[in-house]
């Protein structure tokens, strides 16, 4: 009768670490592929309003100088492509609605006027630049809230090229 406790003690508990290393690594497993979309969503979302701040600027600075200027546009789409892939549903709607904030801002400052001929004025570029402005806090806030950790909202823009002087503005 000992021998056959001590067999089944031995078997439960040899039964009991291989169960406990088989639901570590599949905790461990999930936690890491959590990390690592994180950390993709992070870079994506990094990359997006990079390419956004910069060529904002670069229209801004060719209306401010009377010149042309040029964007590498093929970059802005394979950036919203990308963006697309790792961001979750909440995310990827408002890089949509965001999209369509950009394009009418290129309407406005890019497609329908001339920067040599006709420049905007630095009021008139803000005039035009108010609605991307709002779509780009509503866009980093979603962005904020898919990478956790229970940042509060912005209520204003940080970049991008619709604070004139300031560092940010205020919706």
């Amino acid at each position: 009768m000992a021998l056959l406790e001590a067999l089944i003690t031995t078997v439960t508990g040899a039964a009991s670490a291989t169960v406990g290393v088989l639901v570590g690594g599949i905790v461990t497993r999930r936690g890491q592929d959590h990390q690592w979309s994180r950390d993709q969503q992070l870079v994506a979302y990094q990359e997006l309003l990079s390419h956004y701040a910069k060529f904002t600027m670069v229209i801004k600075r060719a209306h401010a100088d009377h010149r042309g200027w040029d964007y590498d546009w093929a970059e802005w789409s394979a950036v919203l492509t990308r963006v697309s892939l790792i961001a979750p549903a909440e995310v990827a709607g408002e890089v949509g609605s965001f999209g369509q904030s950009v394009d009418r801002f290129l309407d406005r400052v890019a497609r329908e006027v001339d920067p040599v001929r006709t420049p905007l004025g630095e009021e008139e570029f803000r005039e035009a630049s108010a609605e991307v402005a709002q779509a780009q806090v509503r866009l980093v806030n979603a962005m904020r809230r898919s990478l956790g950790g229970g940042r509060k909202a912005l209520t204003f823009w940080i970049g991008g090229s619709h604070s004139g002087p300031a560092s940010g503005g205020s919706l």
